[in-house]
Formats: structure tokens, sequence, C-alpha cells
């Protein structure tokens, strides 16, 4: 589904929800209550800035009693085979969101990974699927990173583990092209990376992948994921500690200008390998 006849399915989501919610006579408020959401969930579902999660449109459907119209919609719209379940809603707050925070401890972020880098991180994980699968895959993540080259795009944000710099994806040639590839975007101000060196020792995040999301009007989100399933958590209690622990990590970092250093010299260290084999 293209992103603009997705937006319009979300607006379509927004103004039912409104209309069966009046019908029904409740108040944004007393909505929000029966559901377990605040009423600026409810306004910011009926205006499309927010999404919900498909539990909270199938809560909405057993209050207004409208026979799985909503949990329908829901589902029609995070159902891209592209992407796990779990991480279908996360591309959709992508696009809506004002600053992105990323750590990643093995891993290049899907939003920075070049053709090559995504192949091989597709095919180490899926061994056995065909040519076409794999295509629709690295395509559905190099579209993800359209985000970072609109006018109004979002903040970036990533902290890179030294371990991600060193470990060669697709080959010593194509590692060091994704490393340029982020060493430019750098230079260019797209994104602000840094890195953090084996001297931090433990860190904030030792069980995986952490992601903040920021939006203008609505409250901030956590993501968290391991190499099989994510969550993606709004509990305001849950997202401020997972915001201390991002602070913990970008302390733990090097600095931006030694972090360009570093990357750069490990995309050197890629290409004479590559040079000799």
């Amino acid at each position: 589904m293209a992103s603009g006849s997705r937006q319009a399915v979300w607006e379509f989501f927004g103004t039912e929800l409104k209309r069966r919610r009046e019908d029904a006579g409740f108040t944004q408020v007393e909505l929000a209550a029966r559901v377990f959401v605040s009423g600026a969930y409810i306004g910011q579902f009926e205006q499309a800035i927010r999404k919900p999660q498909l539990d909270i449109a199938q809560r909405i459907d057993e209050v207004l009693q409208t026979d799985g119209i909503f949990e329908r919609l829901c589902r029609k719209l995070i159902d891209d085979r592209r992407y796990a379940e779990y991480f279908a809603e996360v591309v959709e707050l992508e696009r809506v969101a004002t600053r992105i925070c990323e750590f990643a401890p093995t891993v290049v972020p899907g939003l920075l990974q070049t053709k090559d880098y995504a192949e091989a991180v597709t095919l180490a994980a899926n061994p056995f699927v065909t040519d076409e699968y794999v295509a629709d895959i690295v395509t559905a993540r190099l579209e993800r990173a359209h985000i970072l080259k609109d006018a109004a795009r979002p903040e970036y944000w990533v902290i890179l583990h030294k371990n991600v710099l060193g470990v060669p994806v697709g080959g010593r040639r194509e590692m060091a092209e994704q490393l340029d590839h982020i060493a430019r975007l750098m230079r260019e101000r797209t994104v602000w990376v840094t890195v953090m060196p084996y001297t931090a020792g433990a860190h904030a995040s030792m069980t995986g992948d952490l992601r903040l999301m920021d939006f203008e009007d609505a409250p901030p989100v956590a993501y968290t994921e391991t190499s099989f399933s994510g969550m993606l958590m709004d509990d305001p209690a849950v997202v401020k500690r997972a915001q201390r622990a991002y602070d913990l990590l970008r302390v733990a970092a090097l600095s931006p200008k030694a972090s360009l250093a570093l990357i750069e010299s490990a995309a050197e260290d890629h290409r004479r390998c590559a040079s000799t084999t």
C-alpha cells in the first residue's frame, strides 16, 4: 500500500472513530477511560496524528460495539509482510516522528543500510528464501530511509557499538561502502552518529537494540528489539527509563569527531583487506 493511500485509510479510521464515538454518546475522555488510554490519545487517533495499536482498536470495537471495523482497519494498515508483525507499527511511527534516537549494538540500523548490506543481513537470517523475497525486504528497508531525504526529516541520533564497524557484513568491499555511506551522511549533517568503544565496558542496554521516538503532537514511545521479537512501549514511566538508558549510552560514546574518524578508519581497513584478497 502506498504511503499516500495508507495515510488516507488512517484518516478514515479517525473520522469513523469520531462518528461512532459521538453516535454512542461518549466524549473522548469517556471512551478513553473504557479502553485504558488518555483522552488526548483518542483525539490524536481521530486526527490521524497517532496510530492505535491493534489491542486498542479491538477494545474500541468492544466498547462501541462496532463489529470489528476498527480491528479490521488496523490489521489492513499494519499487515505489510515485508516487515515483522512486531515492527510494522514502528515503521508507521517513523514517518511522523520529529526525532529518532537509536542504539545499535550489533547491526547497522535499517535507516542507514546500503542495498548490499541489507541483502546480506536478510540472507543471513533467511538462507532458503527466493530472490524475490530478498528483493521485497531490501526494497522496503531502502524505502524507509527516504524519510532522511525529506525537508521535514526527523533528527536522527544513532549510537553504534564498535562491534558494528568490524564485522564485514556482505564482504570487505561491501562493508567499506556501508561505512562510507554512514560517514557521508554524517558529513552532510543528515544524521548524528557516535560510536561506543570497547573501553566503555558494560553499558545501559545489554540485551538488544533501543529506539526512542518523539512526535510533535503525541507522547514519546520506546522500542526495544532482540533477534526474534520487538516491543513498542508508550507507558510514560517505561519510556522515561528508556530515555535515561539512552542518556547513559550517549555519555559512554565517543565524540562525533572521534566517531567519524573511527568509522572512516574502519572503512579503510575493510577496503585494504578487500584489495589483498
